[in-house]
């Protein structure tokens, strides 16, 4: 499967295919029609490079956005550059002291040497489908099938991913389609199932009904 995207800059892309998801989500679904209006201009986009993706949800996992920020930017002034190697060459002390948990600086390691040994296919990505990537990405200590979700809608930018597991999606789904009700995971993909196959659209565009300000991996 191979994912298109429009690149602004060295750093930013956005995916090409937006204009027509908006345009399908607001004809199949009411909630979207009056959500997606609601932000203009503003959709996904990707920053960084695939290693630094991943090692910026392992730093997030279990704190605030604030205290996430917090560290990474601490975390991030250790390597010269943020790249496997560079990484895999730091002390642990030195990770521990920008605000990393044993087991975090473990996980980063991990992250590391996959990347390093060549035992995740990055350059085959492309080509494959989401669930191929998340097996790929699972097999990483740290790493869950959240993360790889995350890592699927802002770094690959595919656009038919639903995260069944991100709380956000779900407290969102009860609010604007439950009178704010609880909903089980199959009642989420019963709404879901008019979001095809551009879930990943309708979800950020419920994470922005619940925060305005769009999150950047």
């Amino acid at each position: 499967m191979t994912t298109k995207a429009k690149r602004v800059d060295a750093t930013q892309a956005f995916p090409d295919y937006w204009v027509d998801a908006c345009k399908h989500l607001m004809k199949k679904d009411r909630v979207m029609k009056r959500l997606i209006p609601r932000f203009g201009k503003t959709q996904l986009s990707s920053r960084g490079d695939a290693f630094s993706t991943l090692a910026r949800s392992i730093v997030g996992q279990q704190i605030s956005v604030k205290a996430a920020q917090t560290v990474w930017d601490r975390f991030a002034l250790l390597p010269k550059k943020m790249v496997p190697a560079a990484v895999l060459k730091l002390k642990v002390d030195d990770m521990r002291a920008a605000g990393l948990s044993a087991r975090k600086v473990e996980y980063l390691i991990d992250l590391a040497l996959h990347f390093s040994d060549g035992r995740l296919d990055v350059d085959g990505w492309a080509a494959k489908d989401d669930e191929t990537i998340v097996k790929e990405l699972v097999a990483i200590r740290g790493i869950g099938r959240w993360t790889a979700e995350m890592f699927l809608i802002f770094h690959q930018m595919r656009p038919n991913v639903l995260p069944l597991d991100d709380i956000g999606l779900l407290n969102g789904i009860s609010g604007a389609y439950f009178s704010g009700e609880p909903v089980s995971r199959s009642e989420a993909r019963e709404v879901a199932a008019a979001w095809a196959p551009y879930c990943t659209v309708a979800t950020w565009y419920i994470w922005r009904s619940l925060d305005p300000l769009p999150v950047e991996y």
